[in-house]
């Protein structure tokens, strides 16, 4: 699950910035409205987290080009400034959700966890796939009611491959949703990655397959 932050407090940015790497998400930001248009303009991500006063390019302007190009990820939009006005403003934009600073950042965190599942086009925290869930809330993964022990990177790709479950993944759809800007993965990190995974969950009746050349799909091994 990748997040794009557009907030030019970077105090307040490295404070989201941990608290959502240490959930487990794949994490950018960016301090003006340009960086931000431009980002979304070239990368996809699944959930914007908005702040209205941005230098360059103000934020509802970003919204309304983000909208006007299709994309329907969910925006969280954050401004010091709580009026009404501003409020129905943005949501006719599109916003999804919207918070005043001050924050509570547990409360943020939660909004976040919903979002993402409306992204999802679910109300449920829970991603399953025959005796295998991961829970969204928890970042814990269970396979037949038992708790597996998964390394962040581990969580974040099994949340991918069960988003898709039953389709291929390709390792560009991986290194998209799972990595940072900057941060250098190869394909063979990636299939180091899956075979990690793989040890793990392949001991009930799911399987990651491989489509040589082309990808990664969860499936179920019939009975």
């Amino acid at each position: 699950m990748r997040i794009l932050i557009a907030e030019d407090d970077q105090v307040l940015a490295d404070g989201l910035l941990r608290a959502l790497r240490g959930a487990g998400y794949a994490v950018d930001q960016v301090d003006s409205g340009s960086q931000a248009d431009a980002a979304l303009s070239a990368q996809a991500f699944d959930l914007l987290i908005l702040d209205l006063g941005l230098p360059r390019l103000h934020g509802f302007e970003v919204l309304r080009k983000l909208r006007a190009r299709g994309t329907p990820m969910p925006v969280l939009i954050l401004t010091a400034a709580d009026s009404v006005e501003q409020r129905v403003r943005g949501l006719d934009l599109g916003a999804d959700d919207y918070m005043a600073k001050p924050f509570a950042l547990q409360e943020l965190e939660a909004r976040v966890r919903a979002l993402t599942r409306r992204g999802l086009g679910t109300a449920s925290h829970l991603l399953k796939h025959g005796p295998l869930t991961f829970d969204a809330t928890g970042r814990v993964a269970y396979l037949n009611d038992q708790l597996v022990e998964l390394s962040a990177r581990e969580l974040g790709l099994l949340e991918v491959l069960l988003q898709r479950a039953g389709r291929l993944v390709s390792k560009d759809q991986l290194v998209e949703r799972l990595c940072e800007w900057g941060e250098e993965v190869s394909n063979n990190a990636i299939e180091v990655y899956v075979h990690r995974l793989r040890k793990k969950i392949e001991q009930g009746p799911v399987r990651i397959a491989t489509v040589r050349g082309l990808g990664y799909c969860l499936e179920k091994i019939a009975s």
